[in-house]
């Protein structure tokens, strides 16, 4: 009975691990599918400056750190392991975008170096996120029983909607339709954008009774400006950093580029309080 115990302990343990890798490949292809069908991503990944997307990548190494201590694949307890798993996204993000672009003829053989590293790397950003919510989105009550799910702080809760605020931008900021958008916006309609942004974003969170609906301490006047408006700005925040890591500000006035990240942070607001509730 005695050789029997280190033989149910190995077994449970490496099922996990198995398991949370397979989640991980799972969430890295849904949450980066729409973008690797997409033929804006085809072209940054080729013509993006290489400091920009460097810098985006390092960017999302702490990203995914602290995504790791909110509801990773798996149960952490030391900061080397959060790191870890986080380059564990990293490198499973990878494969995913390798393996799908040259199954869909866009990395060949006679494509450089410079070009195939590009275009996987730009999918990287939303597979390594998606790998790293594989566990929570994914995993079942079940599976998010399995973890100690820590509760977030007031800098968490902002750390999840610039999470979300990302995700959701992501999909959007490459295209042409939000330069298209913003021209078409009169200054009201860009203000209105505004206050329906901040509206949809506190309602999600603390109105309709989503899974996930909080209850925060204070009154209603002081939660909306520490959370929906304090979001709100963050979420512009991200999308003027896409803006310029996709080349949307160069060449373009200041007006123009505030109101491209009013209509870019509408999908981040809605991110961020998402974010918020399966988080």
């Amino acid at each position: 009975m005695a050789e029997d115990v280190p033989i149910s302990i190995v077994i449970p343990d490496t099922r996990q691990l198995l398991t949370g890798i397979s989640r991980a490949f799972a969430g890295a292809l849904v949450f980066s599918l729409p973008m690797m069908m997409t033929m804006e991503m085809w072209d940054l990944g080729f013509t993006i400056p290489e400091y920009r997307l460097a810098l985006m990548l390092l960017l999302t190494l702490p990203l995914l750190v602290g995504l790791s201590r909110f509801g990773g694949f798996r149960e952490t307890v030391q900061l080397f392991d959060d790191v870890a798993d986080a380059m564990v996204g990293m490198g499973v993000a990878f494969i995913t975008a390798l393996v799908v672009l040259w199954i869909c003829g866009q990395i060949t053989g006679d494509m450089s170096l410079r070009e195939s590293l590009g275009k996987v790397a730009i999918q990287m950003i939303p597979g390594s996120i998606g790998a790293l919510l594989a566990q929570n989105q994914l995993g079942g009550t079940a599976g998010r029983e399995k973890r100690r799910m820590r509760e977030p702080t007031y800098l968490g809760e902002l750390f999840l909607m610039v999470v979300g605020a990302l995700f959701l931008s992501l999909n959007i900021a490459p295209t042409d339709e939000v330069a298209l958008i913003s021209y078409a916006m009169s200054v009201s309609q860009q203000l209105l954008l505004m206050a329906l942004s901040l509206l949809l974003m506190h309602g999600f969170v603390y109105m309709v009774e989503f899974h996930g609906t909080h209850q925060e301490e204070g009154t209603l006047t002081s939660i909306f400006l520490r959370f929906t408006v304090v979001g709100y700005a963050l979420a512009l925040v991200v999308s003027l950093l896409l803006l310029w890591v996709f080349e949307r500000t160069d060449g373009t006035s200041l007006e123009e580029i505030f109101k491209m990240a009013v209509v870019l942070a509408f999908p981040g607001a809605i991110g961020a309080a998402v974010a918020r509730l399966a988080l």
